[in-house]
């Protein structure tokens, strides 16, 4: 410490205890790039202690001029343009995979192959047969691997995993979800952009957004034993994004679907990208044998919750929850209740739980979505198509 200005410099200053670095090296810088970029930079200072210190290796994208500049934005401490060469970097010690759907399998295997753990966001891949293809290069490698199905780590969501595991809500008779966007509607005058290829999206609504609450129907209520579904596109022809004419749309806008699952309950499942007014709207009802909790992403700190016989019974009725106290999933880490959190934060979680797992040998599930469960939701994704196609129903095997 100076004497003088009384400032004491930290240059030197060591933390009580010693927390590993892991080298992170991730394929795409767009949108999901940000959001993971996001939470590897606040993990060290908000999940305190953090399990391990995220550090910044490489970025990897095709256009050289974007990926240039977004390694120097997010502070990446380099770049590539070929993710085969930067699978090669023996410095990176998890691969981050937040590109199109199209180059999930391969890189993903690849990484396997050499050892590394793995993040990929959702969905798994364009089909069942290439997830499955996945899973099984994650299982022979015996690396940690996690699908980027963040909803699972909204302290909402966890919270109700929790009333579900503890019996408190007892049997669960329905599951009903709703995930409506409004994106691609005729006044936004979208593209055709990859999402509305089948050949690099696999789906659309049903992949887009389907999967994760097709991945939330297994993760709170259990296995789906069949399907029965529609599927609709309603604008088929749309530009090129260069201009040079039109492209056909071979993905699916919209899609509803009926569940069984096995434990017998029934579900619903809606999904489109033509919600006039949904931005991302995200809801979920349950109706068990002891009451009902209803969860919307766009208010993602607040839970609807009904018990049944609840006593007086003249106020008896769906009571509003903030989910924000520092008892709740998470909230130690944050703000006092209250202080909402928001979207991004979910992937703070999510990517948390991952370090603490390879940094300690813990298992990713059932908590954590696996790259089974990745490969499960590619099948129910890919029962949907099917239903639809056929008119029938369509029986789970996985």
């Amino acid at each position: 410490m100076s004497e003088e200005t009384g400032f004491t410099t930290m240059a030197g200053a060591k933390a009580e205890y010693e927390t590993p670095e892991i080298g992170v090296g991730m394929l795409g810088y767009a949108f999901m790039g940000k959001a993971h970029t996001n939470a590897y930079k606040k993990i060290p200072y908000m999940m305190y202690p953090p399990p391990m210190i995220p550090k910044l290796v490489a970025l990897c994208g095709r256009n050289e001029r974007a990926v240039t500049e977004a390694a120097l934005r997010y502070g990446y401490e380099g770049y590539y343009t070929d993710w085969q060469k930067m699978l090669e970097n023996d410095e990176i010690q998890l691969f981050d995979n937040g590109s199109p759907n199209d180059t999930h399998a391969d890189p993903c295997i690849m990484a396997a192959e050499r050892g590394m753990h793995i993040l990929c966001e959702k969905p798994l891949a364009r089909n069942a047969e290439e997830a499955k293809r996945m899973l099984d290069a994650v299982q022979k490698a015996r690396i940690k691997h996690m699908v980027a199905f963040n909803y699972r780590f909204v302290p909402a969501i966890r919270q109700i995993r929790n009333l579900i595991d503890s019996g408190k809500l007892g049997q669960i008779y329905h599951f009903r979800a709703v995930y409506l966007q409004e994106w691609i509607m005729p006044h936004y005058g979208t593209p055709k952009i990859w999402r509305l290829d089948k050949k690099v999206a696999g789906s659309g609504a049903i992949g887009d957004l389907g999967a994760h609450i097709i991945d939330l129907a297994h993760y709170l209520v259990g296995g789906v034993k069949s399907v029965s579904a529609y599927t609709k596109t309603f604008i088929d022809k749309r530009p090129l994004p260069d201009g040079s004419g039109t492209g056909k749309v071979d993905v699916d806008d919209a899609f509803v679907a009926a569940l069984e699952f096995d434990n017998g309950a029934l579900g619903t499942l809606e999904s489109t990208r033509f919600a006039g007014g949904r931005k991302n709207y995200n809801r979920f009802e349950i109706n068990a044998e002891k009451g009902s909790v209803v969860f919307n992403l766009e208010r993602m700190n607040e839970l609807q919750v009904f018990w049944v016989g609840e006593e007086p019974k003249e106020t008896q009725g769906f009571h509003g929850v903030l989910i924000t106290e520092g008892y709740h999933p998470w909230w130690e880490n944050w703000w006092p209740h209250g202080h909402i959190i928001g979207w991004e934060h979910t992937f703070v979680h999510e990517i948390t739980h991952l370090l603490d797992c390879i940094v300690n040998d813990k298992e990713v599930a059932p908590h954590g979505a696996t790259f089974k469960d990745g490969y499960r939701a590619a099948v129910v994704c890919d029962a949907i198509v099917d239903s639809a196609a056929s008119r029938k129903q369509v029986d789970i095997k996985y």
